[in-house]
């Protein structure tokens, strides 16, 4: 449901010349596409799959579902009867179809600075191609899974395609997670392969990649598991004839433990593997990957996401909502291990036949300035966390110089791709439960290997709805503001802009806690600015200032000083643990995603005093 006018006060229009190159230029051109979208579905998702190749025509509905359990199985199915290969449209159309075999498909720029390397679409279509057949050499075909563990290099987008043009399903696990973290999803999706490299840096931080992947392969012997075949990317230890950038700092001395029996080098591979490779036709509702993202059981959910519905999704999403034209340069500074990077670094920009640049390194490594050339910029997006108006004015006023347009993003790993978010040309900005009746084509399809999970999760607790688990609200202006978890009862975003409006605090992140008499109490963890010491005048301060700006149902039970916070290392705080800290319950459940586990400890040992 969208407002019939847009808004007149308190926001923020694009720029004339944005608008006059915009896909969608206005509030009313929007209002056009959404309202054709939600009462013709079969006919606007049709003009999307009219982009791309279909070696056979859907013969039902376009889309078929049921959300409702009372009745039934719940299902979606999107272009039942169509069979196509998303790596045929995202390389092959593109280099002969479309005729941009040699666009730039990626500028990849790794740890180091100048450690670079430009891949056009006809050189990825070659490479992808090669590690296909390789792939089918070792005896891997349509509808095996393969686990991917890689650094953000081009080989990684490479392996992901491979697979998905011979029809195997790719699960790639974040290059950051631990031995037991790889073997748990190595397991649970019944992998036959492990594809990883030597190792990486991340800034000075030298990762032991092949280490990590060998401790899991060993625990998955322990599980009665075993995976008899490993194939290594030699990134920092280079082989003669090695297609890899040519990194800057390479690490001949890395410990690379190897097992002949199981591990084989991929420059050996593919060194001899032919450049053709017929793609399989895959049938609409194919598996293309399964992504794993943490569970409130503790249990990481294997989200399963099909071929044609993702394909047309993260193609229409990453056109309209970035408003991409030929000519940009995009980046999407998430890892590939995230659905961001999947949906909005392969995908996405790929359908699109996008140049985008493939980062290895950390933004803020050698120094902040390596990404602060910004005269460039013409729209900036956010995803993750839900945004406070603080945020926002800092993100629009000195990283976009209040001229690009901010299109902050509502999305899931179950969704696919964005499902709310404002369009940079058309939508007045602001800054700044969701449930929904009716499916679309970039939706999971199932929690691998638990059906029934999946149902209970998204679907049981209001039959009929999908139910994403964040709270919402409307405004009077019909913008739609997330305000978090729906676990937290009490509107957390509330307090938590009006604590960081504080010129002490840096970042805060509230939590609902029991509470004998109110049944719910506020319990607050604030990062200070540098040199500020936290005391009882500054806790009296931040209470005064929330009762100030939201009323005194709102004042805080309790504020902890928290030099840091439980974070996932896409940046999203992980309030389930911190809801866990505030209580003093030490089963953290699954905590496999996050990305400093030293904070947690020091939180324990500083809870407040009065929160027993």
């Amino acid at each position: 449901m969208i407002p019939e006018k847009a808004p007149k006060e308190d926001v923020l229009h694009a720029s004339v010349n944005l608008k006059r190159e915009a896909h969608i230029p206005s509030f009313e051109k929007y209002k056009e596409l959404y309202i054709k979208s939600v009462e013709s579905p079969e006919e606007f998702w049709g003009d999307v799959a009219k982009d791309f190749f279909w070696k056979t025509k859907y013969t039902g509905k376009f889309l078929d579902y049921n959300f409702d359990v009372t009745k039934g199985e719940i299902y979606i199915k999107c272009m039942e009867g169509a069979t196509t290969n998303i790596c045929y449209n995202l390389l092959d159309r593109n280099v002969h179809e479309r005729k941009l075999g040699d666009r730039v498909a990626f500028f990849w720029e790794g740890n180091e600075p100048g450690d670079e390397k430009t891949v056009t679409y006809r050189e990825l279509l070659q490479q992808v191609c090669k590690f296909a057949n390789v792939l089918k050499a070792q005896g891997v075909k349509k509808g095996d899974r393969v686990s991917i563990y890689m650094p953000m290099v081009v080989e990684l987008v490479v392996a992901m395609l491979a697979c998905a043009r011979i029809g195997a399903v790719h699960s790639i696990v974040f290059a950051g997670f631990s031995a037991e973290s790889l073997c748990e999803r190595i397991i649970d999706s019944q992998c036959c392969l492990l594809i990883t490299a030597d190792g990486f840096y991340r800034g000075d931080k030298l990762i032991n990649l092949k280490l990590i992947a060998d401790e899991a392969l060993k625990k998955c012997r322990e599980k009665s598991f075993p995976v008899e075949k490993c194939i290594m990317l030699k990134h920092l230890t280079k082989d003669d004839g090695s297609m890899s950038p040519p990194a800057k700092r390479v690490c001949p001395d890395i410990q690379v433990p190897w097992n002949p029996e199981v591990d084989m080098c991929w420059h050996t591979l593919t060194n001899g593997a032919s450049e053709e490779c017929v793609p399989v036709w895959c049938d609409s509702e194919d598996p293309l990957f399964i992504l794993y993202t943490s569970g409130s059981t503790g249990k990481p959910k294997g989200v399963l996401h099909t071929v044609s519905g993702y394909m047309l999704y993260t193609a229409a999403t990453f056109k309209l909502v970035f408003d991409y034209h030929p000519d940009d340069v995009y980046w999407c500074t998430a890892d590939i291990g995230w659905i961001t990077g999947h949906s909005y670094i392969t995908y996405g920009p790929l359908a699109n036949g996008a140049t985008s640049v493939l980062f290895e390194g950390l933004p803020t490594y050698p120094d902040v300035s390596r990404i602060y050339k910004r005269t460039s910029l013409k729209i900036l997006g956010t995803v993750g966390e839900p945004i406070n108006p603080e945020a926002w004015q800092w993100y629009y006023n000195v990283v976009g110089e209040k001229k690009c347009p901010v299109v902050d993003t509502f999305w899931q790993t179950e969704t696919g791709g964005h499902v709310m978010t404002p369009l940079p040309a058309a939508t007045p900005l602001k800054p700044g439960s969701a449930v929904f009746k009716q499916p679309w084509p970039g939706v999971m399809r199932s929690v691998y290997g638990n059906h029934q999970r999946f149902e209970t999760t998204y679907f049981k607790k209001f039959p009929g709805y999908y139910v994403t688990g964040d709270g919402c609200r409307r405004d009077k202006d019909g913008y739609y503001w997330i305000t978090g978890r729906i676990d937290d009862m009490l509107n957390v975003s509330e307090v938590e802009s009006a604590l960081v409006e504080h010129e002490a605090v840096a970042e805060a992140a509230v939590v609902g806690r029991p509470h004998p008499v109110k049944g719910e109490s506020l319990y607050c963890f604030v990062t200070l600015n540098d040199g500020i010491n936290y005391n009882q005048k500054l806790e009296a301060e931040l209470k005064k200032q929330v009762r100030e700006k939201i009323g005194a149902i709102a004042t805080p039970d309790y504020i902890q000083n928290a030099p840091g916070l439980p974070k996932t290392r896409s940046g999203k705080i992980m309030r389930r643990v911190l809801r866990k800290i505030a209580c003093n319950e030490r089963d953290l459940g699954d905590v496999s995603t996050l990305a400093d586990s030293s904070v947690i400890e020091h939180l324990f040992e500083n809870r407040c005093c009065a929160a027993v």
